[in-house]
């Protein structure tokens, strides 16, 4: 028995069938789909997808989305799961294959980090409101002892409604009729705010959040939700104990409960008065947004944030691929179903907003709430006209938990796996658990802002800066590297040997010339075009989108930085030009290629000077230069 492990591994596959027994791969294919699709489709899809859409002109949005997902989402989603797979590794050792490009991964990894911090704040939220959903009655269901004088009520929207007909409001009626002697009924006057909020908005914004009235003031720290956020730390840490055999289990039921809980909110949204106003304002064009170039940059950014290019999350979840697996299928069906999910959540949030129009008699563009508070609001609201509305309300939290930690349990996954690439002794024993551990406490503690009273400002400021155009420019400065650099021919030979055909010269195209341009052009008229942050219609000062702006630089600064070093330190010890020394930091190194020796050795058989052009001829793997 023993004999033939030994056999087994050296041959790079183990007892249990896995070809990189260092590593590990996937148990099954649809384990990994099913993995990537859960990363993909998250909270993003239902809580920011619709307000975004919302933002740009509704439907009108719909056009640029689209054709963003075939020039710059697809493709790219396509480049990251075969750079993964090719190398089995995280997203900062596959630049072994252009070192001085080093720094993208670092810049991948610290997008991560923002993301694990702030994003695990989404799903604390939840959790909260999950736990709220056991009480008797739905506390957002009516106006409690936290509601503003803006809660609304239906008597107080029968009376408003009465109110701008010239009506007075007597007896439960509305009474127009100038010659009633009013002294003999009972009469309400209501002289308040014509501005009403559903009761679960005023619930999430003043029982939830007890928010202040700005970013300039943090104010107290909510325990309550410092409590569900280290739960939702402890719930990470659990599905990650194992790895990727226990979490590519997990996604059979984080991948599918959520589209079954979304449907039955549909069918039961259509139902409900107004319902279709709201849909046809989501699907009615406004051709007059198209012009703008925010809305075009906002596409593309949801396109990164939703199907999560950039992030490192696909290049780390591939490389537990076996070598041969086919990521081009992979790559389309992945980002055709998660930008379908988007564009169907949008259909159950508008049916929503429509009838939330309806029931307080205001326009739908005055409904709508903006960020993380549209999950919070407008979804709550149509729960409770749910019969066993405390049942719904779980299954509801519920779904959105499993699609917040589909995607924090990849990102977490994708810091954790760049960290032990870098520092493989941790691999060994209790240390891999450890580390992760680590990587809790410090995110955890990082987030304790986030649940002070002026939290969500912060989670809105990381929201729009953390990852969003940060990740445009990685991706630019990703296309160059692999593209240009390494070499489009070079890259579509990698995968001819993992797929066995050679992929149409369409996709070199793309990462050479549409990609890039296309992201380009998208930044710089999106900083033409520059709009302040806001949250809840309220504007953030010039000194908070300053410091966002500080937030997604400190994320791209890393390819330049990583860069300057290694030049500086190279350069001790390299005898050539400058020019000469770029070059060399260019080429791939000796230990860049396939795990397998098979693979490597099928790799040299297919030429294209391939060997002569790395830094120093081939060795066995596991041994060589190390950046």
């Amino acid at each position: 028995m023993s004999n033939d492990k030994t056999s087994a591994m050296s041959n790079g596959s183990d007892s249990s069938g896995d070809e990189n027994h260092e590593r590990g791969n996937w148990s099954r294919k649809l384990d990994f789909v099913l993995s990537c699709l859960s990363y993909a489709v998250g909270l993003g899809n239902v809580w920011r997808f619709p307000y975004v859409c919302y933002r740009n002109g509704a439907g009108a949005f719909l056009i640029p989305f689209v054709i963003m997902l075939f020039i710059t989402g697809i493709p790219l989603v396509f480049m990251e799961l075969s750079l993964g797979q090719y190398a089995s590794a995280g997203v900062v050792r596959v630049w072994r294959a252009s070192p001085i490009f080093q720094g993208v991964g670092w810049a991948m990894f610290v997008v991560s980090v923002f993301i694990c911090i702030y994003y695990n704040m989404i799903i604390a939220y939840t959790l909260y409101y999950l736990f709220a959903s056991f009480a008797a009655n739905l506390p957002w269901a009516e106006c409690g002892e936290w509601a503003t004088e803006a809660c609304s009520t239906e008597t107080k929207v029968q009376i408003l409604k009465c109110k701008r007909y010239n009506g007075t409001w007597c007896d439960n009626q509305c009474v127009n009729a100038t010659a009633v002697d009013f002294s003999y009924m009972n009469c309400t006057f209501y002289n308040g705010t014509s501005k009403l909020k559903s009761p679960s908005d005023d619930y999430f914004h003043q029982s939830v959040l007890d928010i202040t009235d700005g970013i300039h003031t943090i104010g107290g720290i909510k325990w309550e939700l410092v409590g569900c956020l280290l739960l939702a730390w402890v719930l990470v840490c659990i599905c990650l104990a194992k790895g990727i055999k226990t979490s590519g289990k997990a996604v059979y039921f984080t991948a599918f409960f959520p589209y079954v809980v979304l449907l039955i909110l549909l069918i039961r949204g259509l139902t409900l008065p107004g319902a279709m106003n709201g849909i046809v304002y989501y699907l009615t064009p406004q051709w007059d947004k198209l012009g703008r170039a925010q809305v075009w940059g906002d596409a593309a950014v949801q396109i990164f944030f939703s199907l999560s290019p950039c992030w490192g999350g696909l290049i780390t979840l591939a490389s537990y691929n076996k070598f041969n697996n086919n990521a081009l299928m992979d790559a389309i069906i992945v980002s055709v179903l998660d930008s379908v999910t988007s564009v169907f959540a949008g259909l159950v949030i508008f049916s929503i907003i429509g009838y939330m129009a309806e029931v307080l008699e205001q326009p739908i563009k005055d409904v709508a709430t903006e960020g993380a508070g549209l999950a919070f609001v407008a979804y709550p609201d149509v729960v409770t006209k749910l019969p066993l509305s405390q049942l719904w309300s779980v299954l509801f939290f519920a779904m959105l938990i499993t699609l917040g930690l589909g995607t924090q349990i990849a990102t977490a996954t994708t810091v954790h796996t760049t960290l032990l690439d870098q520092f493989p002794q941790c691999r060994k024993g209790y240390r891999k658990t450890i580390l992760l551990v680590v990587i809790a406490v410090v995110c955890f503690l990082i987030g304790l802002i986030f649940c002070s009273q002026g939290g969500m400002y912060m989670l809105q400021l990381f929201d729009n800066y953390a990852a969003t155009y940060s990740l445009l420019f990685i991706g630019m400065i990703e296309c160059i590297g692999i593209a240009w650099v390494y070499g489009a021919d070079r890259f579509l030979t990698d995968i001819e040997l993992m797929l066995g055909s050679r992929p149409s010269n369409i996709w070199k195209y793309s990462w050479k010339f549409v990609a890039p341009v296309a992201l380009l052009a998208i930044l710089l008229f999106t900083a033409i075009d520059f709009s302040p942050t806001e949250y809840n219609k309220m504007k953030f000062p010039s000194w908070a989108d300053g410091v966002g702006s500080l937030i997604s630089i400190s994320s791209i600064s890393m390819i330049p930085i990583v860069a300057i070093i290694m030049v500086i330190r190279e350069r001790r010890k390299f005898s050539g030009t400058f020019m000469e020394l770029i070059k060399y930091l260019s080429k791939p190194l000796d230990t860049w290629g396939p795990y397998l020796k098979e693979h490597r050795a099928q790799r040299q058989m297919m030429g294209d000077g391939y060997n002569q052009e790395c830094q120093i001829p081939l060795k066995e793997q596991g041994d060589g230069q190390k950046v």
